[in-house]
Parts: C-alpha cells; sequence; structure tokens
C-alpha cells in the first residue's frame, strides 16, 4: 500500500477492534450489557465486573503492549544486523530470564528466605527473570565495547544462548518434578499474570522502552544502507549499537519476566508490515509495526481464550501458528522494496 497514513488508520481501527474483541469475548460467556457497564463502573454484577476488570482488561493491555514491544524490537534488531531471522530472542536476554526464573523454581522451589520473611510467587519470578536479563545485557554491552562487527556481536549472544540452555538443562536433570512442572508452564508464555496492581509499572516501563525506540529512526535508516554510509553521515556506529542493545534488550527483559518467553512477534510481524506497506524506510516501519505488533498480540490472546471450559491455552501454542508460514515465505527468493 502507498498511502501510509491510510494505511496507519486501519491498523489503528483493527487494534480497537480486536481491544474490544478481547474484553467482551473470552472463555467465560458474558452478557454483552452487563460487560459495558463494568467498563462504565456501573455494573451490580460482582461476576462479571470481576472477570472483566481484573482479567480482562489487564490481559488485553498486556498483550497490546507486549505485541507492540517485542514486534518493534525485532524491526530494529534485523536492520542493524542485516539479518531477516534475528529477534529479541536472538541475542540472549530471553535465554538469561529463563535461567533466572530456573533458577528460582528449580532449585530454591518457587521461595527465598531472607532475614526471617519468605518471598516467593509472581513478584518474585519477575525479579529473577529481570535479573537474569539484565545480566546478559550487561555483558553484551561488554561484548560490544570489543567487537566491531555486527556479525559477531550476533554469533556471541547465540553462545550466550547455548550456555545458558546447557545450564537449564542441568537444572532441570537435578530438579523435582513439580518444579519442572511449574518451569515448563512458565516457558509456554501468559499474557494475564497481569494485575492492575502491577500494571502501571509494567506498562510504564515498557512504554518507555518503545518511546526510545523513535529515537533511532534516523539511525536506522542510515545503517540499513551500510556502516560505511551511515558514518559520513555522522551516525555514532557504537554508540547507536549500544542504544539499541539497551532498548531492545530491556523491551525483550521487562516482556520475558512478566509473560514468559513470547516467540515469533518479534520475529513475524516486521516482515508481515514490510510485505504490506513495500517499503525500507523506517519513519513508516517503526509507527506500522507497532500497530501491527499490537494487533497481533492481541489476536493470538483471544484465541488463547476460545476454550469455552474457562480456560486458557498458553500463548506460545498459538504464536507459531501465525509465525512459520511467515518465516517460510521470507526464506523464498526475495521481492525488491521501494
Amino acid at each position: 500500500m502507498k498511502n501510509p497514513a491510510l494505511l496507519s488508520a486501519l491498523l489503528l481501527l483493527t487494534m480497537l477492534s480486536m481491544f474490544m474483541v478481547n474484553l467482551f469475548f473470552g472463555s467465560i460467556h458474558l452478557d454483552f450489557g452487563e460487560v459495558l457497564l463494568s467498563l462504565l463502573g456501573r455494573s451490580e454484577d460482582s461476576v462479571t465486573r470481576f472477570v472483566v476488570i481484573e482479567s480482562r482488561l489487564p490481559q488485553a493491555i498486556t498483550a497490546l503492549l507486549c505485541g507492540a514491544g517485542l514486534a518493534v524490537s525485532g524491526l530494529l534488531l534485523q536492520t542493524v544486523f542485516h539479518n531477516p531471522l534475528a529477534d529479541p530472542s536472538i541475542l540472549g536476554v530471553n535465554s538469561g530470564a529463563s535461567l533466572g526464573v530456573a533458577f528460582v523454581m528449580l532449585v530454591l522451589g518457587g521461595s527465598f528466605a531472607a532475614e526471617g520473611s519468605t518471598i516467593g510467587g509472581f513478584l518474585l519470578i519477575v525479579a529473577a527473570a529481570f535479573s537474569g536479563a539484565i545480566c546478559i545485557i550487561m555483558l553484551l554491552l561488554l561484548f560490544s565495547r570489543y567487537v566491531k562487527g555486527n556479525t559477531t556481536l550476533l554469533i556471541a549472544g547465540i553462545m550466550v544462548s547455548y550456555l545458558t540452555s546447557s545450564v537449564i538443562s542441568l537444572l532441570n536433570y537435578s530438579a523435582t518434578e513439580q518444579g519442572v512442572h511449574s518451569y515448563i508452564i512458565w516457558g509456554l508464555g501468559n499474557f494475564g499474570g497481569i494485575g492492575l496492581k502491577n500494571m502501571p509499572m509494567f506498562a510504564g516501563a515498557l512504554l518507555l522502552c518503545i518511546g526510545l525506540t523513535i529515537t533511532l529512526i534516523k539511525p536506522l535508516n542510515a545503517l540499513q544502507l551500510g556502516s560505511s554510509y551511515a558514518r559520513n553521515l555522522g551516525v555514532n556506529i557504537r554508540r547507536t549499537r549500544s542504544m539499541l542493545l539497551v532498548v531492545t534488550g530491556f523491551i525483550a527483559a521487562i516482556t520475558t519476566a512478566f509473560c514468559g518467553p513470547i516467540s515469533f512477534i518479534g520475529l513475524a510481524v516486521p516482515h508481515i508490515v514490510r510485505l504490506i506497506c513495500r517499503t525500507a524506510n523506517h519513519r513508516v516501519l517503526v509507527p506500522l509495526t507497532l500497530l501491527t505488533g499490537a494487533i497481533v498480540g492481541l489476536f493470538c490472546n483471544w484465541l488463547c481464550t476460545l476454550p469455552a471450559d474457562g480456560t486458557t491455552i498458553p500463548i506460545n501454542v498459538v504464536t507459531p501458528f501465525f509465525g512459520v508460514p511467515v518465516i517460510v515465505y521470507v526464506l523464498l527468493p526475495k521481492r525488491g522494496l521501494d
């Protein structure tokens, strides 16, 4: 499509529509009018009010923000590394978060005692995942000080992923059956773990990182033409790369810490956007990728709630069904961009 403004409007309308679908339809059938009254704060049905306000609303917001954040971070990584298969997990940040959670679940049994008090549950898992991801980000930043080529840095991230996976496998081997089961469930991903109480912290941090991606649009347009060309335009390659590592790393850290490692959204959505808008200009790609990522996140979340028995299925069960066909298409002979 040659009209980015019209496409943006259509995507925005689709995103808002999917957001409302997530609120009005789910695994539990609710009266349409009662859902609307709950959103307006005037419902007297406590069950409907609880399901809509305490479950569906935060879940929809989480899906929207995670989808947008992972999608735009995948776009940034694919541009900088000139690799169509780059996504937030390729640098090892997801693996670092997974290692933190594995240590808590498989070694500590899901709780940690310090100074007479015990910490456990959702907050401990979030803290462990975020700590593990931050360690990997710091390690990558250290690598970036001594590594000149993007390919070498990419390989370093992949090697870190392999190393952390080996440690996780070792922890799984010696863990209890209950611990392994809990870790597997966490690894399948879930947008429903964040309540309204934790939403300001999650949304604020993720929105800040997403906002920082806007500042990278100009250097990204220069970098896709080559490092030498970008340097001649005054782009500081090392600083831009470090900034990109921090932004994409924190997006991956936040989403993985709160929702588990979400697959394929960051990998597939940028390609969907390129196929739709047929441009390589990041002034167009970044906002369209944010909107499309949000739509995909909301759509996948809604699909997870379709079982009619009141249960939801993990998010990573759904994402490969749209991600795999897109990646297979990308591997076919490439078509030029305008």
